[in-house]
């Protein structure tokens, strides 16, 4: 399958024959997707993703380890921590306080109550609960098309990204639209996207990502120590990849307590990832996710897919 979509893409794709049937390949490649079982999907994906052949018997490296547990690892509480609602009462319970929580300005089940007179008079950003990069930053409302946004959460609010995904816990998420507050750093920028991957309750590595959703989005990797990691774990935003970058961050002020709330928001799960943000000297939550890129980004060089996946002992899971 990875050599047949290599030669698509590389001899057809792009003739004037492959732009005319490029949608119906796409809509027939959705359709098939979406009629596999989640473990052959698995198998799928990750086949013509990475050098060698899945191995869900025996997973070692990372990205084995979470298609295993996106097979093996559900529970409700995967369902509340993936939805960008529900969780901020899962974080409320776990700190004992909800400062850390981003105001919550909005929310709503129905894409009709999306009017400007319902929504509030200062800097938001809107977004869907169930799903993921169906954001609407909004920085004045009254310069926006109100009925094309309505269009848009319509057919966004439908959407269960399990069937894409083959993610189990957003099967269950009922759908909203959720207006928070626009936060911004001291540079009236989006701030730095400080990314806690947990294992069995331990910080092991902080992803740092930089100038999200621009041209120079830059994904630098620290270790607990904040020491520079020997890999990179990109992703590919805008046909680029997210590299790191070639300067340093410092570590923030209050990086032992961003360790410390990242700890105890992870400590019920094998492996997660907890986002913060810093901004103005105050911690903020971000998100709760348990399967980077799905498990289907390699790991540069390959050796530290492997050795992140010694952090990860299912066992816990089986002997359940």
């Amino acid at each position: 399958m990875k050599k047949l979509y290599n030669f698509y893409r590389r001899n057809i794709k792009n003739s004037f024959v492959g732009k005319l049937i490029h949608k119906n390949v796409i809509a027939f490649y959705l359709t098939y997707k979406k009629n596999l079982s989640d473990k052959a999907y698995a198998y799928h994906r990750f086949n013509m993703q990475f050098p060698y052949k899945l191995n869900l018997d025996n997973p070692r490296s990372l990205n084995e380890k979470i298609q295993w547990l996106k097979l093996h690892d559900r529970t409700p509480l995967h369902t509340i921590c993936a939805d960008k609602y529900a969780v901020r009462n899962y974080v409320k319970e776990k700190l004992g306080n909800e400062d850390i929580l981003i105001p919550l300005l909005f929310h709503t089940s129905d894409y009709r109550d999306l009017k400007a007179e319902n929504l509030p008079d200062q800097p938001f950003i809107l977004k869907t609960n169930h799903t993921s990069g169906h954001n609407v930053i909004v920085k004045d409302k009254s310069l926006l098309d109100w009925e094309l946004i309505r269009d848009n959460y319509c057919k966004w609010l439908k959407e269960n990204i399990y069937k894409s995904r083959k993610e189990w816990q957003y099967k269950n998420i009922p759908p909203k639209v959720v207006a928070e507050k626009l936060m911004l750093d001291h540079n009236n920028k989006l701030p730095f996207d400080y990314k806690f991957h947990c294992f069995h309750g331990e910080v092991k590595y902080i992803q740092v990502d930089i100038g999200r959703g621009s041209e120079t989005h830059y994904r630098n990797w620290y270790d607990a120590n904040w020491k520079r990691a020997p890999f990179k774990w990109t992703a590919v935003f805008k046909g680029k990849e997210t590299d790191p970058a070639t300067f340093d961050l410092e570590k923030p002020k209050q990086f032992e307590q961003m360790l410390d709330i990242a700890k105890r928001l992870s400590e019920d799960f094998v492996y997660v990832r907890v986002d913060l943000y810093y901004i103005k000297g105050k911690i903020y939550f971000g998100e709760i996710t348990f399967h980077q890129d799905s498990g289907n980004r390699p790991i540069e060089p390959a050796k530290y897919d492997f050795e992140l996946g010694d952090l990860v002992d299912l066992t816990l899971i089986k002997n359940k």
